[in-house]
This record gives C-alpha cells, sequence and structure tokens, in this order.
C-alpha cells in the first residue's frame, strides 16, 4: 500500500495522486495501438486510453465525494447556528458542495444525479438545515365574506359595461 501524506483536511493516497497526475498530464497510455497496426506517430498524437472498471469509477467516486463532504463540512463550521437558514450566508457552501458531486460525476462519467450524491445532499439537509421553517407568513385564501366581494363584483360590471357600450353605439353615426 502507498504512504499516505497529509493534504488540507484530509488525507490523500500517493497512488491515487500520482494516478491522476499521470492521467491529467496524459503520460498513461495504457491501450494504445502500437506502430505497427497503421498508426502513424509522426502525423498522430498518442491517444491516453485508460480502462475504467464500473467498480473503480465508483470506488474513485466514492472517495472523492467524502472529501466533497469534508470541505463542506469545513466551510460550515464557519457559520453561526442563527445564520444556518440564511441563504446568503449558506448558499457558497452548499453551492460548492453540489457542484463537486455534479463536476466530479460528470469528469468520471458516472451519471448525476446519483444515490451517493443525494446521500450527500440529504445528510446536509439533515446536519444543518432541519430547523429551517418558513420566516415569511404562509397565505391563505381570504375570508369567505372577501371571497364572496371579489368573485361578485366583476361579475355585476360586466352587464353594466356592455350596457354602456350599447348605449354610446346607438347615436346612430358611422365610426370612422
Amino acid at each position: 500500500m502507498a504512504p499516505r501524506m497529509q493534504t488540507g483536511s484530509g488525507r490523500l493516497s500517493q497512488g491515487l495522486l500520482l494516478l491522476w497526475v499521470l492521467l491529467g498530464t496524459g503520460l498513461c497510455h495504457a491501450g494504445a495501438e502500437a506502430e505497427s497496426f497503421g498508426q502513424d506517430t509522426r502525423t498522430s498524437p498518442p491517444v491516453a486510453v485508460f480502462n475504467w472498471t464500473a467498480q473503480l469509477v465508483e470506488e474513485t467516486y466514492t472517495n472523492i465525494t467524502q472529501k466533497c463532504w469534508e470541505v463542506f463540512v469545513d466551510l460550515m463550521r464557519n457559520v453561526t447556528a442563527s445564520e444556518l437558514c440564511e441563504w446568503k450566508v449558506i448558499s457558497r457552501p452548499y453551492s460548492l458542495l453540489q457542484a463537486c458531486l455534479e463536476g466530479w460525476a460528470d469528469h468520471l462519467r458516472y451519471g448525476y444525479p446519483n444515490a451517493l450524491a443525494e446521500q450527500y445532499i440529504f445528510q446536509s439537509h439533515h446536519r444543518y438545515f432541519h430547523n429551517c421553517t418558513l420566516e415569511h407568513q404562509v397565505y391563505f385564501d381570504p375570508p369567505e365574506d372577501v371571497l364572496l366581494a371579489m368573485i361578485i363584483a366583476p361579475i355585476c360590471l360586466i352587464p353594466f359595461l356592455v350596457t354602456l357600450v350599447i348605449w354610446r353605439s346607438k347615436d346612430g353615426k358611422a365610426q370612422p
């Protein structure tokens, strides 16, 4: 097993870091065609291909989402209990968590939304936002007498307006 080194708020395997560097720089060419099969190396750059198994992708995404969660928890440490329900305060950490989960899923072609990402989103709501209630008053229907007046007034106004239009058009003169 590769030795571990301390990075930021958690530990990252040097082997995983080395793999990431090799894939990111294009030095890992597993599965590239050999020259004898007709690939002209003078005109075609080598293609970096890595055969990811579903298990490896899932394991990698699981590890990365754990790091996304740790960053989110670290950012939420700066938020006081009274600010937990203020969107202006929590939007940045929450959006970063969502972007991290979605971005890595897209990068690994894992599919988003997925069960693991939803688990972290639900966990964030359960841990931090479960006491948030609506601060604004919930609107209800008006009292019955007010509602009746609001319905009957336009209905009574329509015949009056029709009568007014007919009365004004009875003068017999042609309108241009």
